[in-house]
C-alpha cells in the first residue's frame, strides 16, 4: 500500500478546462418559484461552481446584452435576481448565460425562465 502517487495538482489547464463543465444555473427551468426566494415579490436563481475570477453576460435570443457580472472574489455562486442592467424585470423566455474564465475558457448555458405575475396582496 503506497500514497506517493496520490497527490493535489494546482494550476493544471486541462483540469481547469474540464471544470468549466461543472457551472450551472439553477433551477432550470425556472417556473415561477425557486427555493433561493425569501418573499412573495423576490425572483431569484443561482449561477453556480463559478471560478473566483469570471465574466458572466446574459443574453436574450436576440443577442441583446440582459445582464453582467464581474466576479472576484471566493463565493462560487452569483445569484441573478431575473432582472436586467437596469432593474427591470426579464420576460418569460429563453435566454443564454456566457461564463468567460480569463486565461481558461468559457461555458455557454442556456436558460428557460417562466416568470409570474407580480403579486402584490401583501403589501
Amino acid at each position: 500500500f503506497s500514497t506517493a502517487d496520490i497527490f493535489a495538482e494546482i494550476n493544471n489547464a486541462g483540469q481547469h478546462k474540464n471544470s468549466l463543465d461543472l457551472i450551472n444555473v439553477v433551477p432550470n427551468p425556472y417556473y415561477a418559484f425557486s427555493e433561493y426566494e425569501r418573499n412573495r415579490i423576490d425572483t431569484r436563481v443561482k449561477i453556480t461552481n463559478l471560478p473566483d475570477q469570471c465574466t458572466v453576460t446574459i443574453y436574450n435570443v436576440s443577442g441583446k446584452m440582459v445582464r453582467q457580472f464581474k466576479k472576484d472574489n471566493l463565493v462560487t455562486s452569483i445569484d441573478w435576481d431575473l432582472k436586467n442592467s437596469i432593474g427591470v424585470p426579464i420576460s418569460s423566455g429563453v435566454y443564454i448565460i456566457h461564463v468567460e474564465v480569463p486565461g481558461i475558457g468559457e461555458r455557454i448555458i442556456k436558460f428557460f425562465g417562466g416568470m409570474r405575475q407580480i403579486d402584490l396582496e401583501s403589501i
